[in-house]
């Protein structure tokens, strides 16, 4: 049944086919095997190298003081009211404006912004949702597969490794409680156990993020359709940049697209499982959907390596999140593991 199942998948039209043929290989061997190809050691590429290194203005000081005052009662309105409504807020350079998109009532809108003036906040009605919902990998893992537990599917990131060397998988921390042994998408190989789980809800972070594991975790990510069997390295991992408009994504439910724009490095968003911040706003291209939480964020380098900037978490169907790679690496302790 597994040579079976990976003979299928190389008939599978590939939506991004100018980002995976860079740099890309099979995730695993020919049909009839069960091997990878053999991990190369390196090093991470240093940050002043990054692609997507650009320069986008800064918000004004008066600007960036009632975005934090909203953000500030916005967190405090969740945390007393509960998750009935939902918010996503963050500085939109292009637009040089506040987004608010949330699905609450006006006057509810009205006590949260009464700090900011009318002109410089943009109120988009519109509900977010956790994005919940390729699909028969192997050891060593890759992020962008499919993973799940008890009827529910998410996405793996990029691998990540303590000081003692230990290598674990990303991925977003409304997926599964700590403790959870998970598996791959088809059932067929056990992907690891869950720790370290961070959730506003659950465990009282700002944060939504966990780790995989107990198994082998390669340094690559899935390039290509939901059930492609090609991959590229991971070379790096850092922050993003606002204004670079050629992001990625690569996850179970919609596989790789690129062409997202970072529209804020200082997001919040504020779904069914609390109030994270601050979180990667981000617009344009194939957006995100239901089973993509946890799946690699980022950007590819001309030489086809990919460079992780985070791992996404929800969308309202226009604007999508990510968890920043800068707020997991130090929040966990971990560093990334480059193939």
């Amino acid at each position: 049944m597994r040579g079976n199942r990976r003979l299928l998948m190389s008939v599978v039209a590939v939506a991004a086919a100018v980002t995976t043929v860079l740099g890309t290989t099979p995730a695993q061997a020919d049909p009839g095997g069960n091997t990878k190809p053999p991990e190369k050691r390196t090093v991470a590429k240093a940050e002043g190298l990054a692609p997507d290194r650009v320069t986008a203005p800064a918000a004004p000081a008066a600007t960036s003081a009632e975005l934090t005052t909203i953000q500030t009662r916005i967190a405090r309105y969740v945390a007393t009211n509960g998750t009935k409504y939902t918010f996503a807020s963050y500085y939109d350079a292009t637009a040089g404006r506040i987004v608010l998109s949330t699905d609450a009532p006006a006057d509810v809108v009205s006590t949260l912004t009464t700090a900011a003036k009318a002109s410089s906040v943009q109120v988009r009605h519109s509900e977010l949702n956790d994005v919940f919902s390729r699909r028969d990998d192997v050891p060593s893992f890759y992020g962008g597969g499919g993973i799940t537990f008890g009827g529910g599917v998410c996405s793996s990131g990029y691998a990540v490794q303590n000081s003692a060397g230990t290598r674990f998988m990303v991925t977003a921390g409304h997926c599964f409680a700590d403790g959870t042994t998970v598996t791959t998408e088809s059932g067929a190989t056990t992907y690891g156990t869950v720790s370290h789980r961070r959730l506003p809800t659950v465990t009282g972070h700002a944060q939504d993020l966990e780790l995989i594991g107990g198994s082998s975790y390669a340094g690559r990510i899935f390039t290509g359709g939901v059930t492609s069997s090609t991959s590229a390295p991971v070379v790096a991992a850092g922050t993003a940049y606002v204004g670079f408009t050629n992001y990625c994504h690569s996850g179970r439910t919609t596989g790789e697209n690129c062409g997202h724009t970072a529209t804020s490095i200082t997001a919040q968003v504020c779904t069914q499982t609390g109030c994270k911040s601050p979180v990667i706003a981000f617009t344009g291209g194939v957006m995100i959907q239901g089973g993509d939480s946890g799946s690699p964020f980022y950007v590819y380098d001309s030489a086809g390596g990919a460079w992780i900037r985070g791992h996404i978490l929800a969308t309202d169907g226009t604007t999508g999140y990510a968890e920043p790679y800068t707020v997991t690496a130090p929040e966990l302790g971990v560093s990334i593991v480059t193939g």
